[in-house]
């Protein structure tokens, strides 16, 4: 089977496959603090790391049809230049899945969803508090992505890891092991997958 991007009914498929081939995605809970203090808290699976040397990751923001000024997410990194990325365990699916309503904008979702904030040690924006891990951000650039064929766009925003936040509990033998939280990952549709097992692969010399 064959089709492009667009057209992906013609061939008999009831939705878009692309997400579902681009999958599994680790998600980005991204929470940030607008300038005047309000904080906010939203899933991103269109999120990975960039680079090791410097530390750095992205995520990308769809744009939002009900906020004509942009997802409160994007917006409250462009005033602070700050944010930080959450890791989502799958004892967190149901309180990540309350944060991705599109609320108005100041409702605060950790409060919404019962989420306990943490204080970041690099940056003014709270962390999700017993989340596995946290990375705290400072924003490096943003970038808008090419028009869609309803004349709008993604935006990607790209930023520097300054700290790192891990509970005790999910390192074993001095290594993360992901087999202790199970992070979610998000699959096409509305289907999601966690981490259960592993297995190691040597690079060949």
């Amino acid at each position: 089977m064959f089709t492009f991007p667009d057209k992906y009914k013609e061939v008999g498929l009831s939705h878009n496959p692309f997400k579902a081939i681009v999958s599994p995605r680790p998600i980005g809970w991204i929470s940030t603090r607008s300038s005047d203090g309000c904080v906010n808290i939203a899933p991103y699976s269109f999120f990975n790391a960039v680079s090791e040397q410097p530390p750095m990751v992205m995520f990308s923001s769809a744009p939002n049809k009900d906020k004509l000024l942009g997802k409160d997410s994007l917006l409250n990194i462009k005033e602070t230049g700050e944010f930080v990325v959450n890791i989502v365990s799958y004892a967190f699916r149901d309180k990540m899945n309350i944060t991705s309503k599109n609320y108005p904008r100041g409702i605060n979702e950790f409060e919404e969803a019962g989420i306990k904030m943490g204080q970041s040690k690099t940056v003014s924006v709270p962390y999700v508090k017993f989340a596995p891990a946290s990375l705290e951000c400072t924003l490096w650039k943003t970038l808008n992505l090419p028009e869609n064929s309803n004349g709008s766009s993604s935006t990607m925003i790209i930023g520097i890891v300054t700290g790192i936040n891990i509970e005790n509990r999910v390192i074993r033998d001095g290594k993360i092991d992901v087999t202790l939280y199970q992070p979610l990952a998000r699959l096409g549709y509305s289907d999601y997958s966690r981490v259960e097992e592993l297995f190691s692969i040597k690079r060949p010399d």
